[in-house]
């Protein structure tokens, strides 16, 4: 018997989706993440990851977005791209979102009159942690660590698969932006999960 023989798998789920950087992804984030966490049986986790996916969309979509409430479709390029995944490790759910600018978002200590700035406060309220990544493709992932009481089991590969409905445009267009956001999230979950493994 090999070292590589006695090898324990790590229990993950994870599920990402690009959207174009327009408002309405934060909607269409809240619906990824109803659906996804109804598919894996956490739904008691459902009102934190969608109040935590929220913050990180809108602070994505105003780093990289256009945030005018109804854009024109000349106005949208094909670098007004955001993604955001979500991600079970052992006994934590991750929640997290991409966009194409390296600047981390700043933690801002609003007076209580103030309309904005307490998104980061919110997510640090929720979160066990919450930090920023800087994936080799460059941009930024922000990722927020919720706790699970047991961890997660995936959902049996004979259950129905319902497909996520979102509007038309909602969805990036294929191309050279999409592909860096996917590989940022796909180099952000291996690099936790061999941090886990130590």
């Amino acid at each position: 018997m090999t070292p590589a023989d006695n090898v324990t798998p790590i229990p993950l789920l994870a599920a990402s989706l690009r959207l174009t950087a327009v408002p309405t992804a934060v909607t269409c984030s809240r619906v990824f993440v109803r659906h996804v966490l109804s598919r894996w049986n956490l739904s008691s986790q459902e009102e934190n990851a969608t109040l935590i996916m929220s913050e990180l969309v809108t602070n994505a979509i105003k780093a990289s977005g256009i945030i005018t409430p109804d854009p024109k479709p000349w106005q949208i390029k094909a670098e007004h791209v955001i993604a955001v995944q979500l991600r079970v490790l052992d006994a934590s759910l991750y929640v997290e979102a991409w966009d194409r600018t390296p600047e981390s978002p700043m933690r801002r200590k609003p007076d209580l009159n103030a309309e904005s700035g307490r998104g980061l406060l919110l997510v640090e309220a929720l979160a066990k942690q919450w930090n920023v990544y800087g994936p080799l493709v460059g941009g930024k992932v922000i990722w927020a660590e919720l706790p699970l009481e047991v961890p997660a089991e995936p959902p049996p590969l004979d259950s129905p698969r319902k497909p996520l409905l979102l509007p038309d445009g909602i969805r990036a267009a294929r191309g050279p932006v999409e592909l860096q956001a996917r590989q940022a999230l796909l180099d952000h979950l291996m690099v936790t999960s061999i941090q886990r493994r130590r």
